[in-house]
């Protein structure tokens, strides 16, 4: 019962002071530039890793990004840079 009072606080907050969602309700910021890099800001942390598939926890759900050769080149407790061919950006919601 209080995370659901404290989304509907977020959801007025963001709305009344023009404050950007991603960061009001934890979302995550996804930036892609091509198929070649993929920036995602606001994540939990590293679920899983291997040169085909990344698995992100969110605040609600994972994050999964699918493709080949993908590299890590950066990470950071909420950011993380990923180089590779990417295929597919699928949100899991749990």
């Amino acid at each position: 019962m209080a995370k659901k009072w404290s989304q509907l606080i977020r959801n007025w907050m963001t709305q009344k002071m023009e404050l950007p969602p991603d960061v009001m309700m934890d979302l995550p910021r996804i930036t892609m530039v091509g198929q070649i890099h993929i920036y995602i800001e606001n994540h939990r942390g590293l679920l899983a890793f291997s040169d085909r598939e990344v698995r992100l926890l969110l605040e609600q759900g994972q994050l999964l990004v699918k493709g080949k050769a993908f590299v890590i080149k950066m990470i950071l407790p909420e950011e993380i840079l990923l180089e590779g061919k990417i295929d597919q950006v699928i949100y899991i919601n749990e």
